[in-house]
């Protein structure tokens, strides 16, 4: 494959934590492996990053959270100037005001790559446009999205979407250290659709059955005593936590489309107590433990067995790091490549 010069357009500030942004970034970094030259367009680039900064973000509510978007009127002018001699662009939440939207129609060919499972109001907006959906995706040429929740939205028979999942560093996230027996891991914003009261209120009962028991929760921080509240880290504390961790829970009551946090946990060695949502079941199939969307007793009984039983532990970790494997940029990244190469030749 010969190199190309990529245009990767996040419409979210990527100085924000987020899966979008994370996939955005950790293309990037890949691409660059291969010698190929991508170019990162979007609000908040980070320093160090080769691309085109979109200015500041707005935040407006969106799927269950508040997320960051370019608000900067000059963003067109800006995608326009940085598309001129770029092979193609590879669009990210297509349909997402206001860099997404604009980049469609910038000039190159477009690889459209949707990510989210829209709640109800979303939902609305994807059946409302339906009608203007090819004027919308603008110059695109292949629709892909990261699982089939994330697909589902999209008008059946009116487009071909091919299902290409999120990828990941795996090895960014093994790190040599002792993992804990009784440690349990929760990583995510303090949003009502990330469960953390669900798991909180687990862990009230499962402290009492295994008082050596230890929640770590990352991305979140609350007052009071109970678990270590570690609020946002970053990408090495992160992985310290996630592989020194025998358990990670992710207690999701939907909104999901993908679950790259389970990933992280499996690809750092954790034995993984998930949600019962079906973009979760896709991805770890049974590299998981299930429990019913916010049940919380179940939860307690889902964690206990596994802090007791160490073989148990041992069967899901090595499970989840094949899943993991599974993902690895080397994989997902050069099924990219091969789209990019599909599209420009």
């Amino acid at each position: 494959m010969s190199a190309l010069r990529i245009g990767l357009v996040s419409p979210y500030d990527l100085s924000v934590p987020g899966g979008v942004q994370a996939q955005v970034l950790g293309l990037a970094g890949y691409l660059r492996t291969w010698g190929d030259d991508p170019v990162v367009i979007g609000p908040g680039l980070p320093d160090g990053v080769p691309g085109v900064d979109l200015g500041e973000s707005i935040s407006i509510p969106g799927n269950g959270s508040v997320v960051p978007i370019a608000g900067d009127p000059r963003s067109r002018r800006r995608i326009r100037a940085a598309s001129a001699d770029l092979d193609l662009l590879h669009v990210h939440e297509p349909l997402m005001p206001l860099a997404s939207l604009l980049a469609t129609h910038a000039g190159p060919p477009v690889i459209a790559t949707f990510h989210a499972a829209p709640g109800r109001a979303g939902r609305l907006g994807y059946r409302l446009t339906r009608p203007f959906l090819g004027r919308l995706l603008g110059n695109t040429s292949i629709v892909t999205a990261v699982s089939h929740a994330a697909a589902e939205v999209l008008p059946a028979g009116r487009l071909e979407v091919r299902i290409i999942p999120n990828g990941l560093d795996v090895a960014s996230m093994r790190v040599e250290t002792r993992r804990e027996p009784g440690k349990v891991a929760f990583l995510g914003r303090d949003e009502r659709r990330k469960g953390l009261d669900v798991l909180l209120t687990a862990w009230e009962k499962i402290e009492t059955v295994q008082p050596e028991a230890r929640l770590v929760v990352m991305g979140a921080q609350r007052d009071g005593t109970g678990p270590t509240w570690m609020g946002r880290v970053d990408e090495g504390t992160k992985a310290t936590q996630l592989s020194s961790s025998s358990v990670y829970v992710a207690p999701q009551t939907g909104g999901e489309s993908f679950g790259i946090v389970l990933l992280e946990a499996m690809a750092a060695g954790a034995a993984v107590v998930a949600s019962d949502l079906q973009p979760f079941r896709e991805l770890a199939g049974d590299a998981a433990r299930f429990f019913p969307v916010g049940d919380s007793g179940a939860l307690v009984r889902a964690v206990v067995d596994l802090l007791g039983d160490h073989a148990e532990r041992d069967r899901l970790a090595e499970a989840g790091r094949r899943v993991a494997e599974e993902h690895d940029w080397s994989v997902i990244g050069g099924v990219y490549r091969e789209l990019y190469n599909e599209v420009v030749t």
